[in-house]
């Protein structure tokens, strides 16, 4: 990075400072959450994660957190909770899903992928039509509704987003063994059983990506745009 003049050195090294204390802290915090084992309390950290993966998904995409952050909040919270609501049903059937062991587990894994995905959609979806606005603008005066108009950029930013999860599905098992099957076979659990849970997981993260990056992207948009169907500027953080 410093031979090649990358101005990401010191985004490096602040993110593993950051990553350290916040791990420490979770540490800390969820070994009360787990001894306590409170649904309230569960919920309420789940609502605090929730909340930092909006707030980082619009951050990092310097897009405008005042405008674009309750949209996207929206987005985190129906596709989380819709998984949730799957695992407990159709995985867990035992209503345990309460449980800090697993309800705390399961939705940082369903974020952690989610708030990739979004990052790199939401933040493709509008540069790409900035950089594209007269052919954006060209389908407009053609008669094309918003919604047609925006449908290539919709496609690609879904696309960009979720070509990254499909890789890693594509060789696990051969390449690398995923986080999850990994500390369960550590655990003691028997290959075909880890092997189910990580198979029911991957396919719980890939339907969240998707469904939070579709949401995303529709609800900020009704935000986006003005009555004309021309993209705001002051969506775009001012540099």
């Amino acid at each position: 990075m410093h031979k090649t003049h990358l101005p990401m050195v010191r985004e490096t090294v602040w993110s593993f400072l950051r990553m350290s204390v916040q791990l420490a802290l979770a540490g800390l915090f969820l070994t009360v959450l787990f001894e306590y084992n409170n649904p309230f309390l569960n919920v309420l950290w789940l609502c605090v994660m929730i909340t930092v993966a909006a707030y980082e998904s619009v951050r990092k995409q310097e897009l405008n957190i005042k405008k674009l952050y309750l949209p996207t909040f929206a987005a985190f919270v129906i596709a989380v909770t819709l998984s949730l609501i799957y695992f407990e049903i159709l995985v867990l059937q035992d209503g345990g899903l309460s449980e800090a062991r697993y309800l705390i587990p399961i939705a940082g894994m369903l974020l952690g992928n989610s708030l990739g995905g979004t990052i790199i959609a939401v933040s493709l979806f509008y540069n790409d039509i900035r950089r594209n606005e007269n052919r954006y603008i060209s389908a407009l005066s053609f008669g094309a509704q918003r919604t047609e108009a925006l449908l290539p950029h919709f496609r690609t930013a879904l696309k960009s987003a979720l070509k990254p999860s499909l890789g890693n599905v594509a060789v696990m098992g051969i390449v690398f063994l995923p986080g999850m099957m990994t500390g369960q076979l550590l655990a003691g659990l028997s290959p075909m059983t880890a092997i189910s849970y990580q198979i029911v997981l991957m396919v719980t993260i890939y339907s969240t990506t998707t469904v939070c990056v579709t949401l995303a992207i529709i609800l900020t948009s009704y935000i986006s745009f003005d009555g004309f169907g021309m993209l705001k500027k002051d969506i775009f953080l001012k540099k």
